[in-house]
């Protein structure tokens, strides 16, 4: 596992500090719940308000639930808070996913994406040469 947290000062005077943050784990189930944690002790040192940690934790927790799941070696989490808004990114080694399975009946998947849709600003999914990258904006007042 590798952590950094390192505050930014902003270049503006009278501008909030940046503040970024990393965590990488194995691409896990059992690792979905240091990500959460991690990303819900950050944000109350950083001063987000509970309601946007609480909105920003559930994103960090479906993200990574999906890393764990179709990942293959390790997932990447990385927070940045920047002029109120919070960035979150969540990196795997996994391949494009297919949106429905027929064997699945349609309550057991598929809900994360709509509640990271719901919660975000705006959500981006990269296909990388090493996996999948997937970006949520959340506006916080830290």
């Amino acid at each position: 596992m590798f952590v950094t947290d390192s505050p930014r000062p902003s270049p503006l005077p009278g501008q909030p500090c940046r503040h970024q943050a990393l965590l990488t784990l194995p691409a896990q189930e059992a690792h979905v719940s240091a990500a959460r944690h991690f990303a819900a002790d950050l944000l109350e040192t950083w001063s987000v308000p509970a309601n946007e940690r609480d909105s920003a934790v559930l994103i960090v927790d479906e993200l990574a639930a999906n890393a764990a799941q179709y990942g293959r070696e390790r997932m990447t989490l990385s927070l940045a808070l920047d002029h109120g808004t919070l960035h979150i990114v969540v990196t795997d080694s996994g391949t494009t996913v297919e949106r429905r399975h027929r064997d699945t009946a349609p309550d057991e998947h598929g809900r994360g994406t709509g509640i990271v849709q719901y919660l975000a600003q705006s959500t981006e999914v990269h296909q990388t040469r090493s996996g999948r990258e997937v970006r949520a904006c959340l506006r916080c007042s830290a």
